[in-house]
């Protein structure tokens, strides 16, 4: 009779398992799908604040002064957004914008589609949960200070 027990426990063990096997792979597709967004937007934070403060070494009487401002953000962004791997689609010319209002308000934007994270990063539908990771339609950071 003991034989039989254990024979019937050997089904018990393979589904406890899927069970166990199926949350912890929740966990860590979560942690792996909300970490590279966050740390983009992070990054997006980070390099329109930079690209902002170094226009402040400007000369504000130059007669270049707003193609120069213009030129240095850009390059800024470019040189602090430079890890980013070609595959997430970033392009600096659409995704990324400065303007110089005649204030002299300086406002360095970044604006990231989901589609286009999409494309690396798989979205997930999970049944009563929805899409993982759940974002925004446009990953956004901006950054702006009166010259």
């Amino acid at each position: 009779m003991k034989a039989s027990l254990a024979g019937r426990q050997k089904g018990a063990v393979a589904i406890e398992f899927a069970i166990v096997f199926l949350m912890f792979f929740a966990v860590f597709y979560g942690l792996l799908s909300y970490s590279l967004p966050m740390l983009m937007v992070q990054s997006f934070n980070q390099a329109s604040s930079e690209a902002v403060r170094r226009c402040v070494a400007l000369d504000p009487a130059s007669a270049t002064y707003a193609t120069d401002v213009n030129a240095l953000a850009k390059q800024t962004l470019e040189q602090q957004l430079a890890w980013l791997p070609g595959s997430l689609g970033f392009q600096f010319a659409t995704d990324a914008t400065v303007t110089l209002s005649g204030s002299r308000l300086l406002t360095v934007s970044v604006h990231y589609s989901k589609a286009k994270l999409a494309s690396t990063l798989p979205i997930l539908v999970l049944p009563g949960i929805g899409e993982v990771p759940r974002l925004p339609a446009t990953l956004t950071s901006q950054a702006s200070l009166q010259l």
